[in-house]
């Protein structure tokens, strides 16, 4: 059993002192019946409705998926700057003031640097994409400016040494055209894609990350536009 206003609460309808008014007007039904006590208690089965359209309880833990627009950084928060979290939309499903302090990014984009990005509250799912052990493909598309070398594909499947001690792991380049291109990662170093664009002869002036593992993001989604997404 749980309280009606926390319910409705979890769930997204609002804070807990919107959620409270909303059930002193009258707008709430739990089981068919309305309901008028934010204290009064749901069970297990019963369904609850605002305003005739049922509220589905709330998740565990929530995904969101970002195309994250050039000029925010991938941060939970910033003195200076804007972060991908000041502009999360706050009519998002199952956004709550309490939620959104558990959120953050997974992985980072550069502030430059376009594409899908995941918010999420799920730690464990965010070490999984993660973890170097795992290998999840990050996959880039990107315009170039200059000459790639010739054997620029081979020497991304070798990997290559882009100045911090460690050779790369095994990457992909697929070109597209003799400007644009698209970068298979494995892992995530500091600014790697253009740093092995570089070592190969050319300079990254677009970058926009369109796939990480299985998530790939929506052509429907454009650039600062967010969306709830069931489970990665």
């Amino acid at each position: 059993m749980q309280r009606l206003d926390k319910y409705l609460a979890d769930a997204g309808t609002g804070s807990r002192s919107e959620v409270k008014n909303i059930i002193r007007k009258g707008r709430v039904t739990v089981g068919g019946r309305k309901e008028t006590m934010p204290d009064a208690k749901v069970g297990t089965g019963q369904q609850v409705c605002v305003d005739g359209r049922p509220v589905t309880k709330a998740p565990e833990h929530v995904y969101y998926l970002m195309n994250k627009p050039a000029g925010v950084i991938t941060a939970t928060e910033d003195r200076a700057e804007r972060t991908v979290l000041d502009i999360l939309p706050d009519d998002l499903p199952y956004i709550t003031p309490a939620r959104r302090k558990k959120l953050f990014p997974v992985g980072r984009l550069d502030k430059d640097t376009e594409g899908l990005l995941l918010i999420t509250d799920d730690g464990a799912l965010a070490h999984r994409l993660l973890s170097p052990k795992h290998h999840v493909e990050k996959e880039y598309y990107a315009r170039i400016e200059g000459k790639l070398c010739q054997d620029a594909e081979r020497r991304f499947e070798l990997g290559m040494d882009i100045g911090d001690g460690d050779k790369t792991l095994p990457a992909k380049l697929i070109r597209i055209s003799d400007s644009e291109i698209r970068v298979i990662l494995v892992e995530g170093r500091f600014h790697q894609v253009k740093r092995m664009v570089s070592a190969c002869g050319a300079e990254v002036v677009y970058l926009k990350r369109v796939r990480m593992g299985d998530l790939t993001l929506p052509q429907s989604l454009s650039a600062g536009m967010c969306g709830y997404y069931s489970r990665p």
